[in-house]
């Protein structure tokens, strides 16, 4: 089971960015790195195409190392470290380890 997934809320913890929160847009996890919506942005210059009539210079979202995030609980509204928890039907969950919701 993966420490954070897709369209988690999370918080950036250290870096350039520390402090910004948003949703997880896509895992690498070869790479131990996941791409967060508004952080690490870089700009990158795009070619015009016929998709992308524009072109230029735009901001992306560059991938940012799974140590430098972290899990926000929804109760809390903090970024905190939780535990996993088998439920009686075998499933597994995340819990909160301050307030214990699942998140």
């Amino acid at each position: 089971m993966l420490r954070i997934r897709r369209d988690d809320m999370v918080a950036v913890i250290s870096g350039k960015d520390k402090g910004k929160r948003g949703k997880i847009i896509q895992i690498l996890p070869a790479q131990s790195r996941a791409i967060v919506e508004g952080a690490n942005l870089v700009k990158k210059a795009r070619r015009k195409t016929r998709q992308d009539q524009q072109g230029g210079i735009v901001a992306i979202e560059a991938p940012i190392h799974m140590s430098n995030i972290m899990l926000v609980c929804k109760q809390c509204d903090k970024p905190v470290r939780f535990k996993t928890a088998t439920l009686k039907d075998g499933s597994k969950i995340r819990e909160c380890k301050k307030c214990g919701a699942a998140i």
